[in-house]
């Protein structure tokens, strides 16, 4: 389930969350392994990735694809992380050290007393099934705005922030626990506003 360096499209196949999520649960230490945020050296994200690879680590590294053009006038498609600084690791609580121990590795994000934050597996599922067929980039972080659900598509159920881009309606998720969103484009029979 981990991706490869070499795949451009591969870390879609193990990827991440991303709307509203409590950050309540901790690891247990006999508990099944939970989803946690790996908090990593800037832009070492890939690396970082590739380390876990060959240790056997369970992990997931979102990455969104975006055009660019080199100060020599040539273009170039790039495969970047969607949530910068971070990637999602699957562990128990007596693997956090060998986590750890991955070069550029540098904390797993702490819920409450401390302990690692486990993040819901069905939010890590939904993106891992709905990032690969939606069109997502990084976006700053939102906490207000009209919320609504997306009801229909792999992303199904997830919450966020409505807003209109151009033709487009694009819903904005958001990751508590990392602090970070990204928005994701949808059609409007897709998306159906919250209650205030």
């Amino acid at each position: 389930m981990t991706g490869e360096l070499s795949s451009p499209h591969s870390y879609f196949s193990s990827q991440i969350p991303t709307s509203p999520i409590a950050a309540g649960m901790a690891l247990s230490p006999n508990a099944a392994p939970g989803w946690c945020a790996l908090y990593t050296t800037a832009r070492h994200e890939k690396r970082v990735a590739q380390h876990l690879e060959n240790r056997g680590i369970e992990h997931f590294l979102p990455l969104y694809r975006t055009p660019r053009r080199w100060n020599d006038g040539s273009k170039v498609v790039l495969d970047l992380p969607l949530f910068p600084g971070y990637l999602f690791v699957r562990m128990r609580r007596n693997e956090r050290a060998r986590v750890l121990e991955v070069p550029g590795a540098l904390s797993v994000v702490a819920g409450t007393g401390k302990e690692a934050a486990v993040l819901d597996d069905s939010e890590v599922d939904a993106l891992r099934t709905g990032l690969s067929e939606r069109l997502a980039q990084p976006h700053p972080l939102l906490r207000a705005g009209q919320r609504g659900r997306i009801r229909s598509g792999p992303l199904a159920g997830m919450q966020g922030v409505i807003l209109r881009s151009k033709s487009n309606f694009r819903v904005v998720l958001t990751l508590e626990l990392i602090m970070q969103s990204v928005s994701v484009e949808v059609g409007l029979e897709e998306v159906e506003p919250l209650a205030a």
